[in-house]
């Protein structure tokens, strides 16, 4: 695996490059700059995470400061400032979800995986972390695995186990 010094330039495919247009039509003239979000969300989808080099070509296309870009992305936790593993485990840490096991089901991915949170596996599949509430309080703990971000609820040691040999098999 490439460190991030060593990426290669940052190419967008034509396709994102329609799609990110027909973001920014959705604004008012003048609005451009809200359309960073969904464009970002496009980027981090086609390239898997946002590098410096794919932010400063978001904003020379929204021609916006490089820092509004960087202040963005580094602002909200749905961006990755670094690579991931093809599939991202997310467990909700909060205080529902870790009085019924979430720390947990987050020591056992780290044992299972073999990795710290955020750090990608060596087969280049898994990176896990800790999130904030996904909103599932009455079921945890609870994790959600992007890019598609599905929803797993009411989790042991056993059923994660059986998602990561499911992803495996993929």
């Amino acid at each position: 695996m490439l460190k991030v010094e060593e990426q290669q330039p940052v190419t967008f495919s034509s396709a994102l490059i329609e799609k990110c247009g027909e973001i920014v039509k959705r604004y008012p003239g003048g609005k451009h700059k809200s359309a960073l979000l969904p464009i970002l969300h496009e980027v981090q989808a086609e390239l898997g995470w946002l590098s410096p080099d794919a932010m400063d070509k978001v904003a020379s296309f929204l021609t916006i400061q490089p820092i509004e870009v960087y202040e963005v992305a580094s602002f909200y936790s749905m961006y990755f400032l670094k690579p991931q593993g093809k599939f991202v485990l997310e467990v909700c840490r909060t205080g529902p979800c870790c009085l019924v096991g979430a720390e947990k089901l987050m020591d056992h991915l780290e044992q299972r995986l073999g990795v710290k949170e955020g750090v990608v596996t060596p087969d280049g599949l898994f990176s896990w972390r800790g999130v904030e509430c996904l909103a599932a309080c009455g079921y945890g703990p609870v994790l959600q695995i992007g890019p598609e971000y599905t929803f797993y609820e009411n989790l042991n040691e056993q059923k994660v186990d059986q998602l990561i040999q499911d992803l495996r098999d993929k």
